[in-house]
């Protein structure tokens, strides 16, 4: 795995040839374009590991949403998936 502060996977990243707005649509906003872009990631597992450790409030990172990464977060604390 990749130290916390090398973000070298982002050479490989999908979203660096996407239009960077479908990774933070406006509130109420559709996350299904980011996400489906997300999903044929090569480094999707890096890019979510990223936004975890680095506390990401906003966008979509390696497919999940704040809220979603939120909610994975608060699984892993209370011991009911491991990290």
């Amino acid at each position: 795995m990749s130290p916390v502060g090398d973000a070298s996977w982002r050479l490989d990243a999908l979203c660096a040839e996407t239009d960077p707005e479908a990774f933070f649509p406006e509130k109420g906003g559709s996350t299904r374009d980011a996400k489906r872009v997300c999903s044929g990631c090569a480094v999707r597992a890096e890019c979510l590991e990223f936004a975890l450790a680095n506390d990401e409030r906003f966008g979509i990172w390696g497919g999940l949403s704040e809220r979603e990464r939120r909610r994975l977060r608060l699984q892993q604390r209370s011991g009911r998936i491991s990290a």
